[in-house]
């Protein structure tokens, strides 16, 4: 491989002193707007002029490692792919899922450029179904060598890549399954990354990591209008967070006796655009596009429950304790050098986090009786593992919700979902912060009305089944 030192100084001048490193935490609350304007489109890319701000080979060109193209351990971007009109044999391979949400969506879920932060289990599980899906572009961003631990619950790795590149390596496997996706493979550490690498990304995938550093990608990319998950799971238990900005999308039904209306404000955070008709098999059908607005995680983490959730004690005993684990093992991470976990072994660990869940219990207004030993001892049992069934399920389910949201299609998640192994359910809670009190309104400008009164939450119970 080339020398590097030489094109990596050379970034270094490109950069302003405000373009640091993500791992040198300057992209928190007060350096960056926690209120941008949500409601302009994204900045028209070039991706031309965005790749001299990186550092690329010394010789100008990418590198091949194990056959795959890996121009990204050189900081260039990944290619963009080409609009262009789908084509016969596309439709032919895409059939099914075309037939689920149409040519246009395909169209757009092809021109996708998607960043995988992570490619443990539940990574594996993510890849895979983007790349069947025939998303354009996957870039896998992970610095870690294959292990030992990495053959419980993955299936892109086998004994024989133990001490490779996970990434490489994870890369070479998913090319196998749809040599039509250009996948890249990217070796550094996510906290050296600069703010300006995440904007070339449509949708920004972080898996497994601590608190700090999902906040911090999650603003820069509120900053470059750019679409951002966050998921993790451990044993029998996981979550899905989803920060899409401002979002529209495009629900089809049958119309019925009660008319949809323009400029319907249907929830604190959604709202309907425009409204349109067709006929189709005799029938009437309605083509509603709607708007949904989100909040960054930073300020989600410390938010309270919908009001739905919290109005009677019968509901709140109803609230999964989960919710108040994650967030003391978030705050557990934040106050702790490199975001470690707790130890199991550790008296002192358990002890800060058992007080740490009582916190969040008690700050989420909930019975404390709710948060039962049992539940706390299970879950601390499972922190830092990974359970296949369960990865399949939050994996699957997080990429299905990629692809409604890159083909503007159907309600995405909004905006936190749990899972809970032991129990076999699913819930999914909106939690917003005052939405007035950021001042945020909608693109025309009707501002929202500062609680999340009307805001249907979900509490359904669902089997688990493992991704396709």
């Amino acid at each position: 491989m080339a020398d590097q030192s030489q094109p990596e100084a050379a970034a270094e001048q490109q950069h302003s002193a405000s373009s640091v490193p993500i791992g040198n935490n300057v992209l928190g609350v007060a350096q960056l707007d926690l209120n941008p304007a949500l409601d302009m489109p994204p900045p028209p890319m070039d991706p031309a002029a965005l790749a001299n701000t990186f550092p690329v080979h010394a010789n100008g060109d990418p590198t091949f490692i194990g056959g795959v193209l890996d121009p990204l351990q050189a900081g260039v971007l990944p290619i963009i792919p080409a609009v262009e009109p789908i084509s016969a044999d596309e439709i032919a391979l895409y059939d099914r899922q075309i037939r689920l949400w149409g040519v246009k969506a395909q169209e757009k879920i092809r021109s996708a450029n998607i960043l995988l932060i992570g490619i443990k289990g539940l990574g594996n599980e993510i890849a895979k179904n983007l790349v069947l899906a025939g998303v354009g572009v996957l870039t896998i961003l992970d610095h870690e060598l294959v292990s030992a631990e990495d053959l419980g619950a993955q299936f892109l790795v086998t004994a024989g890549d133990i001490g490779q590149s996970r990434a490489q390596v994870a890369a070479a496997e998913l090319q196998k399954l749809n040599p039509r996706v250009q996948i890249f493979s990217d070796t550094d550490i996510v906290f050296t990354k600069m703010p300006e690498y995440f904007s070339s990304f449509d949708v920004t995938i972080a898996t497994g990591l601590p608190f700090q550093a999902l906040t911090d990608i999650n603003m820069t990319c509120r900053t470059f209008n750019r679409k951002f998950y966050a998921t993790d799971t451990h044993g029998m238990y996981g979550y899905i967070f989803a920060d899409l900005g401002i979002h529209q999308f495009v629900i089809e039904k049958e119309k019925s006796n009660r008319r949809t209306k323009p400029g319907e404000i249907e929830t604190s955070t959604r709202m309907v655009l425009s409204v349109s008709e067709k006929q189709e098999n005799g029938k009437t059908i309605e083509i509603v596009t709607k708007q949904e607005q989100y909040s960054p995680l930073l300020l989600v983490n410390s938010s309270p429950l919908p009001s739905e959730a919290t109005r009677t004690l019968s509901r709140k005993k109803k609230v999964t304790p989960l919710l108040a684990c994650l967030r003391a093992l978030l705050e557990f991470q934040r106050t702790n050098p490199e975001g470690r976990l707790p130890k199991p072994n550790d008296t002192n660990d358990l002890r800060v986090f058992a007080q740490l869940c009582n916190q969040k219990q008690l700050e989420l207004d909930l019975p404390r009786e709710s948060l039962r030993g049992d539940f706390l001892r299970s879950f601390l049992a499972n922190i830092g593992s990974e359970i296949s069934p369960v990865v399949a399920y939050l994996g699957g389910a997080l990429a299905q919700d990629v692809i409604n949201v890159l083909g503007q299609r159907e309600q995405p998640l909004q905006n936190f979902l749990l899972f809970d192994g032991e129990n076999i359910s699913a819930v999914t809670y909106p939690i917003h912060p005052n939405l007035e009190a950021l001042g945020m309104v909608d693109t025309s400008g009707v501002p929202l009305n500062g609680t999340m009164d009307g805001v249907a939450w979900d509490d359904t119970t669902t089997t688990t089944a493992a991704a396709a």
